[in-house]
C-alpha cells in the first residue's frame, strides 16, 4: 500500500534522524514528505523506528495510507510524480 508520510519537528538533529529514517523506505516528494510503498511489517517496522528517534511532546510524525482507488486519483500540480513501487528490487 501506498503511504504519505509527513513530519514537523523542531529539532534540527531529530528531524535529520526522522529524514534519514524515511529515505530508507521511500522517496522525499517535498521537504518534509515522503511516499513510500509499504507491507504492514515493514510499516510496523518504520513506526518502531520512529518512535525511538521523536520526542512525543514536540514532534508530529503523521503516516497516510492511501487505497488503490485513491492512488489513481492523487493530483499533482507543478512537478512531480507519483511514487511507484518498483516492479523489482535487487540486494
Amino acid at each position: 500500500m501506498l503511504y504519505t508520510i509527513s513530519y514537523d519537528i523542531p529539532d534540527d538533529k531529530r528531524r535529520l534522524k526522522i529524514a534519514k529514517i524515511l529515505l530508507d523506505y521511500g522517496p522525499r516528494v517535498q521537504y518534509s514528505v515522503f511516499e513510500a510503498e509499504l507491507d504492514e511489517k515493514v510499516l510496523d517496522r518504520l513506526r518502531q523506528r520512529i518512535l525511538a528517534q521523536v520526542d512525543q511532546t514536540e514532534d508530529s510524525v503523521r503516516i497516510y495510507p492511501h487505497c488503490a482507488f485513491c492512488v489513481t486519483k492523487i493530483e499533482i500540480i507543478g512537478q512531480g510524480t507519483v511514487s511507484q513501487d518498483p516492479e523489482f528490487i535487487i540486494i
